[in-house]
């Protein structure tokens, strides 16, 4: 115990003498914690610049203009007579859509001839675009049902009978979970994760393949020959820095105002899980690579989709079979799924037992692995070495 004890000390001070790990490891939850939430901070997108053609210029049409400009999620950029030439100004302009209300509009819809108003919208950015339509058909279908009502109330039906005529059924959105559509409500989390995920992934690429490099490994296996021992050596100082990190990261929930319940017990068995499979991941990558720069390349290569992959954003049942059986090998994958039952849901340990299953046989897989593979270096390594000296005795 005393030259583990020893050993331990050791472990923390070539962690704290490594500025790479400790930037990536403290600094990279934080400041990308900080920096996301800012960037979603607004919650939801407003003011998409829009352009309305107006070739009737008449009272109706002014009407449909000042709707758009009542409008919170679209902005007027411009109102024209004419198109010009739109499809030059888009580089710099960059509208999400052009609205063009043709001539004679309002003459049509007084003689009942139903004109058409045309929307173009610019799907370069589909957020954008979505948001852009949702509001201008928001718009446009609440004038469209005012005009045809106010042309029945000028037929002599009374405005309630009008309103009755016109108004076969009514429709009630009621919004459950993130009611208001919070889009920082919705990408922190994920994001803060996927942050996680990826900064054990590349902290514990460097335990091992750093002794490999520097000869410190040779120092570690006279000290004891078996696996178990090391990587609970190497595991321990951040066993106790990761629930830090979780801790300064989790705040950032209450600070961005994010309405979702995560201080709770089945989400501390989430975390945990997380925690243990991305250690056991990246340490047995740092086992089986003797190099950290190659070690955290290819753990980047996995890290790096693992937010799209994790299906968080993107519906998992729409990809191909292949890549959705990856994904599933990518512990924030089962994170993210459970996180989303337990912080919006209210679920508990039971609505996440398969993620929960899936952690615990990624550790388990992980984990059984890397002893393995680390007991056969430590084997080779001692062969090698008896091997030198019978040959220097000889």
């Amino acid at each position: 115990m005393k030259d583990f004890l020893k050993l331990l000390k050791i472990e923390f001070k070539r962690i704290f003498s490594n500025n790479v790990l400790l930037a990536i490891f403290i600094g990279a939850p934080i400041f990308y914690g900080i920096l996301f939430g800012y960037v979603y901070q607004q919650a939801k997108v407003i003011d998409l610049p829009i352009v309305i053609i107006d070739q009737d210029h008449s009272p109706t049409s002014d009407k449909i203009i000042d709707a758009f400009e009542d409008n919170e999620a679209l902005f007027v950029s411009d109102v024209r007579f004419s198109p010009g030439n739109i499809m030059a100004e888009m580089p710099t302009k960059q509208y999400d859509a052009v609205v063009t209300l043709p001539a004679n509009f309002e003459a049509d819809i007084l003689q009942k001839r139903h004109p058409e108003i045309r929307v173009d919208l610019n799907m370069a950015n589909i957020l954008n675009a979505n948001t852009a339509s949702k509001n201008i058909q928001s718009v446009l279908m609440t004038l469209n049902a005012g005009i045809e009502i106010e042309g029945l109330k000028k037929q002599g039906l009374h405005p309630t009978q009008a309103l009755a005529s016109f108004e076969s059924f009514k429709i009630n959105f009621n919004k459950l979970y993130n009611s208001t559509g919070n889009y920082v409500a919705f990408m922190l989390p994920g994001l803060l994760a996927a942050i996680m995920q990826q900064i054990i992934f590349l902290a514990m690429a460097l335990v091992f393949s750093r002794d490999f490099e520097d000869g410190h490994f040779e120092v570690l296996i006279e000290k004891s020959k078996y696996s178990l021992y090391h990587i609970t050596l190497k595991s321990l100082p951040f066993l106790l820095m990761i629930p830090i990190m979780w801790f300064l990261v989790s705040l950032m929930i209450p600070y961005f105002k994010i309405d979702i319940d995560i201080f709770n017990f089945p989400m501390l068995v989430l975390v945990t899980l997380l925690s243990f499979a991305s250690m056991c991941i990246g340490m047995l990558f740092s086992i089986a690579i003797p190099s950290q720069l190659k070690a955290t390349e290819l753990l980047m290569v996995i890290s790096t989709p693992a937010f799209i992959l994790s299906g968080f954003t993107w519906p998992t049942i729409a990809f191909p079979n292949a890549i959705a059986n990856f994904a599933q090998c990518i512990p924030s994958t089962s994170f993210l799924s459970g996180f989303r039952k337990i912080a919006f849901y209210g679920g508990n340990l039971s609505s996440i037992k398969s993620e929960v299953n899936m952690l615990i046989l990624i550790t388990v897989v992980a984990l059984v692995a890397m002893v393995i593979l680390l007991q056969l270096k430590i084997f080779l390594f001692n062969k090698n070495k008896k091997r030198k000296l019978n040959t220097i005795q000889n």
